[in-house]
């Protein structure tokens, strides 16, 4: 399990108390479950990465609600903020699209594309472009509003129960080999 590996990676309990960043913070960050490995921890702390994921914002906001959420729900931290990492400039687009369909879902409206955007970032400044995204975000409309939430919380429980099984049966497995071997043991002269 890879629970070695980021044992070693992470730092240590008593570390993180006395790092004097976080304790600025006093007892927020300083819970044992948003530094610790376990199966509850873990899937939380994916779970709660993929929902920040699909926040609306550059990754330093997903960065900051998935710790604001990590530490509200308990969970693994430095695992929620890098498993927001998976809506980057190549996902985002088939994301948003997915979110889209599924609002459109939800909402039953009849078929109709994604919208293409009208604007081109090359050649236009700031001020003529958040003008220009601003129009083609409120053409997408509530499709893309109701569609993004849900989406976010359907990836949310994909990944929390996904990870709970994937550590349930990673755990009976090695009780089966351990299992295995001490039967062997016990059958040798």
């Amino acid at each position: 399990m890879p629970r070695k590996l980021f044992r070693k990676l992470l730092p240590s309990h008593e570390t993180i108390r006395n790092n004097r960043h976080i304790a600025r913070f006093g007892p927020w960050l300083q819970h044992h479950n948003l530094w610790h490995l376990h199966r509850r921890s873990v899937a939380g702390g994916i779970a709660v990465g993929l929902f920040a994921g699909l926040i609306p914002g550059s990754n330093p906001v997903q960065f900051m609600a998935a710790a604001l959420l990590a530490i509200a729900f308990r969970v693994n931290l430095p695992l929620a903020a890098l498993v927001t990492l998976y809506s980057n400039p190549f996902t985002i687009v088939p994301l948003y699209y997915a979110a889209f369909k599924l609002g459109q879902l939800v909402l039953l409206e009849s078929g109709g594309q994604l919208p293409d955007p009208a604007f081109s970032l090359e050649g236009k400044g700031f001020g003529e472009w958040i003008p220009a995204a601003l129009h083609w975000l409120t053409s997408v409309g509530k499709p893309l509003i109701v569609g993004l939430p849900l989406l976010a919380l359907l990836l949310a429980l994909i990944g929390y129960f996904t990870t709970d099984w994937a550590w349930r049966l990673y755990v009976r497995c090695a009780w089966q080999r351990r299992k295995r071997r001490r039967a062997l043991r016990a059958g040798e002269p």
